[in-house]
């Protein structure tokens, strides 16, 4: 009797049996992508409005009083109150990725993991459907501690998928490219070498979605991760840390791999739960000088001045209560939890408008599709129209 397969085991399989059977002879050539490079910021980890755009209490004085007179910035943007869903980081990334609102469970069942799975496609598959784009042009970054929002690059639906997913950049892939990397050169044997075989596939079984792929990102990821170890070595201790580190992953990004469409997942302001207002506000400025590095990076590269759109939105808005324990909280679902905005901006954006009427958070998806040329075909936000020049 034939043992039945694991959930894994059957996904895995489904995966493979999905790849081989699509058309390799014969198949159309998607056409080369020229349109414009789309950044996408969240302004991560959860913001209050007042703290971000209001110009008498922002620390974010560069994102106020410089970019936004340089394109278009929603002030009422929301994410819409429906029961079953939830105000937090990984729904938030989704409802931007997909355009679509979801009733997500957590597929892994740890407290806070938030492992989610998209049914409708991410903006990324859309992309590289629709255009020849590698997965290296098309890129999430990550931070260190939320490797769960690894694998919000790719959907479930059936006519995308893994094939057409983004790449990823966080220290969790720097770890473990250099395992990969040292186990492959030798350094070890024996019982050290089993072990650190066991540590590697720990860690590669954590994207159980495409479990199997043992030989890394890429080419041109593994050049990407050994120029950065030449940099700053193995220990972590060299290179940045929290929001300052997805910075400077982005910017060397920007600089060797040059993706066309990537998306930077800021979250330093959800410090704030540790229960100390500073952390939050250091979060959002913190936040605000990266954004201020990756616009001169733009700025200061022919491929990527004046043809890059920038799309910046936070994941989720954050309590008014005054008198909570600790302030600043998203989890409780309240009004002001729902209350976001959006500030787009470059080329084919409208210059120096403010938008106060109420627009939704799954509209972002819509949106880019719009801008790169492509079609969102299951998205469910309605264009921003007033963004569009």
């Amino acid at each position: 009797m034939k043992k039945p397969l694991s959930r894994r085991r059957f996904l895995t399989t489904s995966l493979a049996a999905s790849a081989a059977s699509l058309p390799v002879i014969g198949a159309p050539k998607r056409p080369e992508y020229k349109g414009p490079n789309v950044i996408i910021v969240r302004f991560g980890g959860g913001v209050r409005r007042r703290e971000t755009i209001d110009p008498d209490h922002t620390y974010a004085p560069f994102l106020i009083r410089e970019l936004a007179k340089k394109g278009t910035l929603y002030t009422k943007m929301d994410i819409a109150q429906l029961e079953g869903l939830n105000t937090s980081h990984g729904e938030g990334t989704l409802n931007i990725l997909t355009g679509k609102y979801d009733r997500y469970k957590n597929k892994e069942k740890q407290i806070l993991g938030e492992h989610f799975e998209a049914k409708v496609p991410t903006v990324f598959e859309y992309l590289r459907k629709s255009f020849d784009v590698p997965d290296h042009q098309t890129l999430i970054v990550n931070g260190e501690d939320r490797t769960q929002e690894e694998f919000y690059s790719f959907s479930n639906h059936h006519l995308f998928g893994a094939q057409f997913k983004s790449n990823s950049l966080s220290l969790y892939r720097f770890k473990t490219y250099i395992l990969r990397s040292d186990i492959a050169a030798g350094k070890w044997e024996g019982k050290e070498l089993e072990q650190k075989r066991k540590e590697l596939k720990k860690m590669e079984d954590l994207d159980y979605r495409t479990e199997g792929k043992a030989s890394g990102q890429g080419p041109e990821l593994d050049a990407y991760w050994s120029k950065w170890r030449e940099f700053y070595g193995d220990t972590g201790f060299v290179n940045p840390r929290g929001d300052r580190l997805l910075t400077e992953l982005a910017i060397r990004a920007i600089k060797s791999l040059r993706p066309r469409l990537m998306m930077i997942n800021y979250n330093d302001p959800d410090y704030v739960h540790w229960g100390n207002m500073s952390h939050y506000t250091r979060g959002i400025s913190i936040i605000a000088r990266g954004i201020e590095q990756l616009y001169a990076t733009t700025q200061a590269d022919e491929h990527y001045r004046d043809r890059t759109v920038f799309v910046i939105v936070p994941d989720c808005g954050r309590d008014t209560n005054p008198f909570a324990d600790v302030p600043c909280q998203h989890h409780f679902n309240s009004k002001s939890a729902h209350e976001i905005w959006a500030l787009l901006l470059g080329p084919g954006i409208a210059k120096n408008i403010i938008v106060d009427k109420e627009v939704q958070q799954i509209s972002i998806a819509k949106t880019i599709g719009h801008t790169m040329g492509f079609r969102t075909k299951f998205t469910e936000g309605p264009l921003l129209e007033e963004a569009m020049a």
